[in-house]
């Protein structure tokens, strides 16, 4: 086969048949025609030749110029095929582009295609060694990672004291702002209530002047906003972006605060119905920071281009994990404010008995509060996070979506549905567990504190607790993206002992509920709390979002919440139908249930980098499952019933290297054709592509072995001659039809 430029075309001819192709200049034709030649075969590319610079698109030439040489054109051999590169992605698998490459070439593409916190030196996959070596492996290089990351940290703290901080408040505490805030609110709840009934006794206690449904359901309403607002914003993230999510999300939730500061009735009933509808529509906003923060601190790490991030591979746990545990930092501020602003309104006491002022002033202080950090928040996403959906637009562009991916959305269940059952499930039980931990507090603080009506050895013992939550959250974070460890393994321990933690007190109660062996309780009480947080809770919120792909991934996400939260209003409900033993024997249920849902649909994402993830989603999209063959169906990284079904039997680490190289091809000639379009058009280029293809010995290897893209560093024009034979060049500036009349 031979290659030869004419004018703006290139012929690329093997006899029977001619192919005209649009050069890279002359990308506006888009088409691919095939020619069948007539008797004059051998006239053909010579005498063509200089018509084709004045032609206008390759179907004129055949219609025209065809008939007269006797060729014949069938419109069924034309085929629109978009704006593509010319080489394109050699998928077949008959060349194996490693042997052109040298020993510089090489290495390159194995930094890319094979880092060396993923692979040995020899190229073996880290879940492909040994136990023994896979453990060696992956502690040498965490124990380098952190010696890595503290001597910065110290670089830092050296040129200046307070950048660490400074740091962690831009990497991590803004990120999670919103959860921290909703943290504060929605924790204030379950304590301001206690108060409420000791100040408004008749009204929310005794319920002589207010209805008792009300009462309940400020407690409902609240989580019902939770479950639209995860269910709503998810699909919203998806559809219009997620800065347009995290914007929605920090609006409602200030309005919601204005609502809740300001609540006010006729009536007390009233103020309790204000009240309760204050909730409900901050709880939409609390629902939709679930998905957006899950969403975009995972994306944030992530570049648009093909090429993972070592950020992205190593501590994309942590940066999620990071975020979510600011949840803890806002239960932890607002059981200190509360306790802060109660001992001032109430005369520098926190026994009863309670005014009503007191308590007025102490819990709409305790709104207006988080207000003023949410009003920030609202400003800081509006103008500060504009590149907030650049990973979801890349992934729409690629599917040439607009709107609401549905497509992606059919497959995901197709595809992905068990994996929707363990996330959805898993997060189901745990909510349950949350919530049945304050089962515990309520009945040691009777034996600790008996007859006591004061509200402050609750306050006090929570914020206890709190402490030992945030130890948990801070574990998680430490460890999820230990690759010996890591999510499957930390939420199956944490529901595993969860379940441990309550079912022993449940066939034990009286046992455990005596003075002398309160202490034994109290324990199991911590240690719930703290393997909830070093467990499930945070996994949860990590993997129902990582699990899945970018298109659907805060759709995905805020459904597997919002039947989390399915949990929460079946153990609200419940509860206030139960006695306390009975709750004891109902809730380790729920901890077994999901550690066996993690086990069995669950896989562990542990140490695969997202685009890999990615990549496997597009090949599912084009309808081409069976031809992807990376670590994102190694056995490693699936669940146990689908390594069952044999979703993992196509893996196959040399073949896919050869595909990651076509891949990284197809993009960066894609990169070069917009370079020189966009340069005769006069543009700047703006690149959209990673910098490793771009330059050094990649970028050498393409060059050198995409010939098309040779004469791609001057522009081209009618004039140039190009690889044309001697007769061709002669004539090329001549039309075919002063050709004809000699």
């Amino acid at each position: 086969m031979c290659l030869e430029h004419a004018g703006g075309l290139v012929l690329v001819h093997a006899c029977p048949e001619i192919f005209l192709l649009p050069s890279p200049s002359e990308y506006k034709f888009r088409r691919l025609a095939v020619v069948r030649l007539g008797p004059h075969r051998d006239l053909t590319l010579t005498d063509v030749a200089s018509s084709l610079a004045s032609t206008p698109s390759p179907p004129s030439i055949l219609r025209t110029v065809g008939p007269l040489l006797d060729w014949s054109f069938d419109d069924a051999t034309m085929t629109d095929f978009g704006l593509r590169a010319p080489h394109g992605p050699d998928m077949s698998g008959t060349h194996n582009p490693l042997e052109d490459m040298d020993i510089h070439e090489k290495g390159a593409f194995d930094a890319l295609i094979r880092p060396d916190d993923s692979y040995t030196p020899d190229g073996t996959y880290w879940a492909d060694l040994p136990l023994l070596k896979r453990v060696k492996f992956v502690g040498s290089y965490d124990a380098a990672e952190a010696k890595r990351e503290l001597s910065s940290i110290w670089q830092m703290t050296k040129e200046d004291p307070l950048s660490p901080i400074s740091y962690y408040f831009r990497n991590m505490v803004l990120p999670g702002a919103g959860l921290g805030l909703e943290g504060y609110v929605l924790f204030s709840i379950g304590n301001i209530k206690p108060l409420f009934e000791a100040s408004f006794k008749s009204c929310w206690d005794d319920h002589t002047i207010c209805n008792k449904q009300w009462i309940n359901a400020v407690d409902y309403l609240e989580i019902v906003g939770i479950i639209f607002g995860q269910i709503l914003v998810g699909i919203v993230g998806d559809w219009l972006g997620r800065r347009w999510g995290l914007i929605q999300d920090a609006a409602i939730m200030l309005l919601g605060l204005v609502m809740l500061t300001a609540a006010w009735g006729v009536t007390e009933n009233g103020w309790v119905i204000c009240y309760a509808w204050s909730l409900f529509v901050y709880g939409i906003g609390v629902g939709g920071e679930y998905p957006m923060t899950a969403t975009s601190g995972m994306e944030n790490a992530v570049g648009s281009g093909k090429v993972s991030t070592k950020e992205d591979r190593l501590h994309r746990g942590r940066k999620v994990t990071s975020a979510f545990l600011m949840q803890g930092w806002g239960q932890f501020f607002n059981q200190a404010i509360l306790i802060i602003l109660l001992l001032i309104f109430h005369h520098g006491s926190g026994n009863p008995p309670y005014s009503s002022v007191a308590t007025q002033w102490t819990y709409r202080i305790s709104f207006a509060i988080p207000a003023v950090g949410t009003l920030w928040l609202v400003y800081y996403r509006a103008y500060h996070m504009k590149a907030a959906s650049k990973q979801l637009a890349a992934a729409k562009k690629k599917a040439s979506v607009t709107g609401y991916d549905v497509n992606s959305l059919k497959l995901t269940f197709r595809y992905f549905g068990f994996r929707i059952i363990a996330t959805a499930g898993g997060w189901f039980a745990n909510d349950v567990f949350f919530y049945g931990n304050k089962l515990f507090s309520s009945e040691f603080i009777k034996v600790l504190s008996p007859g006591s009506t004061s509200i402050m050895p609750t306050w006090l013992w929570s914020l206890c607790n709190i402490g030992v939550s945030l130890a948990g959250y801070y574990c998680a974070s430490f460890f999820v993206d230990n690759k010996l460890y890591g999510r499957k393994w930390m939420q199956m321990i944490g529901f595993l002992m969860c379940f441990i933690l309550f079912v022993v007190p449940a066939f034990h109660y009286e046992y455990y509920t005596r003075p002398e062996n309160i202490h034994a309780f109290q324990a199991m009480y911590f240690l719930s709390s703290f393997f909830n947080q070093f467990g499930p809770n945070s996994v949860t919120f990590l993997v129902a979002a990582e699990v899945f792909p970018t298109p659907i991934r805060a759709t995905a996400h805020g459904l597997s919440a919002a039947c989390g939260k399915s949990g929460a209003l079946l153990a609200s409900v419940l509860y206030n139908y139960i006695d306390t033993q009975t709750k004891f024997y109902v809730v380790p249920w729920f901890g077994l249930g999901g550690m066996v849902l993690t086990l069995l649909f669950l896989p562990d994402t542990t140490g695969l980098d997202l685009k890999e993830q990615e990549r496997r989603w597009q090949y599912i999209r084009d309808g081409r499952e069976q031809d992807y063959h990376g670590p994102a169906i190694h056995a490693k990284h699936l669940s146990l019933w689908e390594r069952v079904t044999g979703v993992g039997k196509n893996y196959d680490a040399e073949l896919d290297y050869k595909q990651k190289v076509e891949e990284y091809r197809a993009e960066w000639e894609a990169a070069m054709t917009a370079k020189i379009s966009e340069n005769e058009k006069g543009e700047d280029f703006v690149q959209d592509t990673d910098d490793s293809l771009l330059e050094g010995h990649v970028h050498a290897y393409f060059h050198r072995t995409s010939p098309m893209f040779r004469p791609m560093e001057q522009t081209a024009t009618k004039t140039d001659n190009f690889a044309l034979p001697p007769a061709a060049q002669d004539s090329s500036t001549e039309s075919y039809n002063e050709k004809s009349e000699l």
